[in-house]
Formats: structure tokens, sequence, C-alpha cells
């Protein structure tokens, strides 16, 4: 399968990335004008603010996977980083799915992340995945994201969102953080 990842330069994209390759799958990063990392062969240019894509480059993906948004544990949650937040993941979905359903052949798969966080702080209820959204910040971001995502439905893409939970890992995510009053003998 040929597989375009957005967001493919973090911790869950890597990764994503990594296991697939090996298994003869070819990934392509969908990658922002001006990024920092260095280009590669197939990568597909593709700006989250505007929604421009190559669209030659992506003709003919079989699937996407869609992990772009600012990082949710960096920082305050101000007002300004949490329409930072919103327009990373809300705005940059929207403009994804509009692009790739104007393509001649379209991805026969969706996937995009999204958050536990959905559910809102509902302390020891059960949930599943029918459970209602949440009512915070956090869950209305995840509820309005996921129904960006699902809108891929609209040119025949089976969509699915991934609800991740804190992303922990040695080399990123939360556990660098949490470990650290360990190391000083605070934990």
């Amino acid at each position: 399968m040929r597989i375009l990842i957005s967001g493919s330069s973090g911790l869950i994209g890597t990764a994503i990335a990594a296991a697939l390759a090996p298994d003869g799958h070819t990934i392509q990063r969908l990658v922002r004008p001006g990024t920092k990392s260095q280009p590669r062969t197939g990568d597909v240019r593709w700006d989250p603010t505007s929604g421009e894509l190559d669209a030659g480059a992506a003709e003919g993906a079989d699937a996407v996977v869609n992990l772009a948004g600012a990082s949710i544990g960096e920082g305050r949650w101000t007002a300004a980083r949490k329409e930072l937040l919103r327009a990373s993941r809300i705005d940059s979905t929207r403009h994804l799915v509009r692009a790739l359903g104007k393509l001649q052949k379209p991805p026969r798969a969706f996937l995009s992340a999204s958050a536990v966080g959905y559910f809102g702080d509902r302390g020891d209820e059960e949930l599943t995945e029918e459970s209602p959204a949440g009512g915070d910040f956090l869950a209305t971001l995840c509820k309005d994201w996921e129904a960006e995502a699902a809108a891929a439905a609209n040119f025949g893409a089976r969509t699915a969102c991934m609800r991740f939970g804190i992303v922990l890992a040695c080399d990123g995510g939360a556990l660098p953080r949490m470990v650290l009053p360990f190391k000083f003998g605070a934990g």
C-alpha cells in the first residue's frame, strides 16, 4: 500500500512509518513548507493552513494517516494556545480532507488521530466507543476534530479515528517529563 502520513516527524508518525515500511508499504510524508526536516524522496508538499496539496504526488495513495497537530503537552493552555491546538487539528484536517476529495483517485482509507480526552473527565463512569463526548475544552476539541475527519467518507474513504491516551516512550512523549522528579529523588 502507498500511505501518506501527516505529522510523520512526531513520535507516533515515526513509529507507524517504521512499523509499516518493512512490510513493503510505501510511506510518503506530508510535509509543510519550510519544514526543518531534511527532504526525502517521495515527500508530498502540503500546507495545513491553506490546504494546498501537491495533488500530483498525492494522487492514487491508498491511505492517509492524519497525525498533524501542535503538541497538547507543551505550554500553558492560554487562549492563544487553545486556538493553536484547535487550528492545528480541526482546520488542518478540514483542509486535508477537502484537498484529498478533489483528487481523481482519492485514498480508500483515512485514519485520523484523536484522543481519549474526547470523553472528558467522567470519574469512574464506564465508557465505550459509543459514549458521548464530554463538555470540556479537550473533549470539544476531539469531537470537532473527529467530525472533520469523518468528512472523508464523502469521497468514499473508510474512516477511523484513533483515540490515543498519554503517549509514553523512552525517547519522547510524556515519559521523559514524568520521570524527571524521580531522577532528583522527588518521585
